[in-house]
């Protein structure tokens, strides 16, 4: 529905397209958040144009390095940091939408600037030897 998220055919979006992705019961169908993935896609190409690469600009609040967490238990991983908390506010300052500080940590998680497997799974044991 969405060309693959590539941000270059993202953001050129028109009214046709969303009229179009707003008739597709495949997807959540809300305006808000419709419209908010074609201001984001413009945004990231911005961010990148700006920093090389989104990639430089999100890896800059870590020096390049992951931040490998040591929990014992599920529980104990939390729902946001406060590194979440910062790269939360810099996009919202930038513009972006329905990137709040949660949405943001799982972000972290999946691209793997942030460790919280905890201490006993096998892939804590993968990523950290």
């Amino acid at each position: 529905a969405f060309d693959g998220f590539d941000p270059a055919k993202v953001a050129l979006y028109d009214e046709a397209k969303v009229e179009e992705l707003m008739a597709n019961e495949g997807i959540v169908r809300n305006r808000l958040k419709i419209n908010a993935a074609i201001t984001n896609a413009k945004l990231f190409l911005d961010v990148a144009r700006e920093f090389g690469s989104f990639d430089a600009f999100i890896w800059g609040y870590v020096d390049g390095e992951p931040i490998v967490n040591r929990w014992k238990t599920q529980a104990d991983v939390p729902a946001t940091t406060p590194l979440s908390d910062r790269i939360s506010e810099d996009l919202k300052k930038r513009g972006f939408k329905f990137v709040g500080s949660t949405i943001v940590y799982a972000y972290l998680q999946s691209i793997g600037i942030v460790n919280d497997h905890v201490v006993d799974c096998f892939a804590y044991r993968e990523l950290t030897s």
